[in-house]
């Protein structure tokens, strides 16, 4: 079983590193970690180091020695970003932790037209402060080293200018009338930037496609079925993986 990942404000500068605080207690009182067990420490952001326990004290203080010195992980490429509407209760904390088991780089939260969910005022900002905890949490939890970015909500210009940069722009829309393309033999870059649009259970509006479409995304289909929005996106994010070789 591969070491525990730990995540630090700064990664270590000396031989030694005390983990303190929220982290140290769970690496002590949850995870009670024993010293010689093996841990990672990472700032998210791509740096990291191996350490090994070498003393475990009181309720929250754990003492690593490191293995060697800090390493970086690349930037993948491409990098893919979901542009994800907002999904009802909870559900959207379960795309938001799915795509980042599976390996998404980028999630931005969407007000789309037929978004049930609104994010407005206080209710927006601890919505988003979940989104991001969880991604946080699903990336420390999946050995991940480098954390996908979950951006403020956009609205749909927002996403049209993101969709407008992008090496790959797509939309996830399951209308079977539509002239969608299946996004299993869709032609992707090596490089750059793919982004794919995930709409809400609504549906995207013929509005809303015709915002994307002027940016320069087509409309592209998974399957047969319909998948919720909360789960397309982590769907689409495998098949996006498998296909530029980034699984491998």
């Amino acid at each position: 079983m591969t070491a525990p990942v730990f995540v630090v404000e700064r990664m270590p500068t000396g031989p030694e590193f005390v983990l303190d605080g929220p982290e140290g207690r769970h690496a002590v009182s949850v995870r009670r970690l024993q010293p010689g067990e093996e841990v990672v420490l990472t700032d998210g952001l791509g740096r990291w180091a191996e350490g090994v326990v070498r003393t475990a004290e009181g309720k929250d203080r754990l003492t690593v020695v490191l293995r060697a010195g800090i390493q970086e992980e690349p930037a993948p490429a491409p990098r893919i970003t979901v542009v994800q509407a907002l999904p009802k209760g909870d559900r959207g904390e379960l795309a938001v932790e799915t795509m980042t088991e599976t390996g998404v780089d980028a999630i931005v939260p969407w007000q789309a037209a037929r978004c049930i969910t609104q994010w407005k005022g206080d209710r927006g900002a601890k919505s988003l402060a979940k989104w991001r905890a969880t991604a946080r949490e699903a990336g420390k939890q999946s050995r991940r080293v480098r954390f996908p970015e979950v951006a403020d909500a956009a609205t749909t210009k927002q996403v049209a200018a993101l969709l407008a940069d992008a090496d790959f722009a797509g939309v996830l829309h399951e209308d079977r009338d539509h002239d969608s393309a299946p996004l299993a033999t869709a032609g992707l870059p090596d490089t750059g930037s793919i982004v794919l649009v995930v709409g809400p259970e609504g549906g995207v509006s013929p509005q809303e496609l015709d915002a994307f479409a002027g940016a320069g995304a087509r409309p592209y289909r998974l399957g047969r079925s319909v998948l919720r929005t909360s789960t397309a996106g982590t769907a689409a994010t495998a098949l996006l993986l498998g296909r530029t070789g980034r699984w491998g």
